[in-house]
């Protein structure tokens, strides 16, 4: 936790007598949620991306999900930390660390770091401090921490939710999703905030594909004929990840659904260091107009730069800003630089997948999400923990859900799904249909090291 909402409690009253009196208005009324620091409140609560550069901000308004959460009745019971500036500060950064906000443990290990960004929002929702929970992703973002922390969590198809009010990195790549403890949780959430948002053009995008209940897909034999791509270079990451994926693709097959080999990665190395550039570039802009609006005396990233080398000892005591200069010295989205970049890092990855799906009759392509949790090392910063698959839907602009996998030394690690733009029906179904077989979540037990 970051910062608790002092409203919480007369929020929870109000949406009582709403419900004593009759009157419900849907199935997230009264539920208790939280929400990344980096989504912005029009209430007592401050949105700082975790940075003490922007711990003044009490931003004037909701962002876009906020107001559908408080139509939906949802009780917000505070923000969560995140890795600061989400995780875009520091090419030696340690995430789910944040200047405002301290290290966010994992509730399965603590001595393990709980991934990020959306540290807090995993933490937070395994742990059972709420019901349910929202995170941001870029790349990564949302399935990562939920997958190290036994969490479902659904990084939607960019559009399908609005960005409007949140803190920014990528117009192209950003998006909130459900960080939920099972696939009904997150089937609900998305739902109830899918909408249009006329200040986000990408959202029009979504005109006719949202569903407005996405638990209608919730099938229990929902793999049963479908055909399930397998990553090949998966297959092989360590003998413990090894061992659980390919339980996975047993139990998938097992559950009626035909298993093709693909090689998905394969199609993706033209894209080097493109995704970078277009992140440096996109971040400088979105977050210099966010800024402008801010209730911050911070009103531009060279602000934020600056605040920081003055304030170095609270601001960088483990890692610097090298990202946040590099991003600013990026010129402005009509670079040439910016706009081949951009082009490589969407179309790339959305005709791999496209063709891979379409190639094979393909109702998705699975893989382990990630690696298991890395320790938490605030010296030498984050390590490889050997596989990440949030890349190409994160590029793509494309739904990805992680599902609770299975455990190895008392660490969980989910299975991810990923399809083509506003596929979400097809990927809960699945989804949900391989945790009801499998049902591999159990609570944290909040373990000191991996000996207990």
């Amino acid at each position: 936790m970051i910062e608790l909402n002092p409203d919480a409690l007369s929020i929870a009253d109000a949406m009582d007598k709403e419900r004593t009196s009759g009157k419900v208005r849907g199935p997230l009324h009264g539920i208790p949620i939280l929400i990344k620091d980096n989504i912005s409140t029009g209430d007592k609560m401050h949105t700082t991306a975790g940075a003490l550069a922007i711990a003044d901000n009490l931003y004037k308004e909701d962002a876009f999900i906020i107001k559908k959460l408080r139509e939906a009745g949802a009780v917000i019971l505070g923000k969560t930390n995140l890795s600061e500036w989400a995780n875009f500060r520091s090419t030696h950064s340690t995430s789910a660390w944040s200047s405002r906000g301290g290290q966010t443990k994992c509730p399965y290990i603590l001595d393990r770091n709980p991934s990020g960004s959306s540290a807090g929002s995993g933490s937070a929702a395994s742990a059972n401090l709420c019901a349910i929970a929202i995170g941001t992703e870029t790349d990564g973002s949302i399935v990562s921490p939920s997958s190290v922390n036994g969490l479902v969590g659904i990084k939607p198809t960019v559009g399908l939710w609005s960005r409007t009010g949140i803190i920014p990195i990528s117009k192209t790549q950003d998006t909130a999703g459900p960080m939920t403890r099972t696939v009904k949780d997150a089937a609900i959430l998305l739902g109830a905030l899918a909408s249009q948002d006329s200040a986000d053009s990408y959202t029009a995008a979504s005109n006719g594909k949202i569903a407005a209940d996405y638990t209608k897909f919730l099938d229990v034999n929902g793999l049963q004929g479908k055909r399930i791509g397998v990553e090949k270079s998966a297959l092989k990451i360590n003998p413990a990840m090894d061992v659980l994926f390919q339980k996975a693709v047993d139990t998938l097959q097992s559950k009626g659904a035909t298993i093709v080999m693909v090689e998905l990665f394969k199609e993706l190395k033209p894209i080097d260091g493109n995704e970078f550039q277009v992140l440096l570039y996109e971040f400088k802009d979105g977050l210099n107009k966010y800024l402008s609006t801010a209730n911050s005396k911070v009103k531009t990233l060279a602000d934020v730069i600056a605040f920081n080398k003055q304030n170095e000892a609270a601001a960088m005591p483990f890692f610097k800003q090298e990202t946040l200069e590099l991003a600013n010295e990026k010129g402005d989205l009509n670079s040439k630089e910016y706009l081949d970049a951009v082009k490589t890092t969407t179309e790339i990855p959305r005709n791999a997948i496209d063709k891979i799906l379409k190639d094979n009759n393909l109702d998705a392509i699975v893989a382990p999400t990630n690696g298991f949790a890395c320790c938490i090392d605030l010296v030498n910063g984050d390590y490889d923990n050997g596989f990440s698959f949030s890349g190409p839907a994160a590029m793509a602009g494309y739904p990805h859900i992680t599902i609770p996998m299975g455990f190895a030394y008392n660490l969980p690690v989910g299975l991810s799904f990923i399809s083509s733009a506003y596929k979400e029906a097809d990927i809960i179904r699945l989804g949900y249909a391989f945790e009801q077989a499998t049902q591999h979540r159990t609570s944290p037990e909040f373990r000191v090291d991996l000996l207990g």
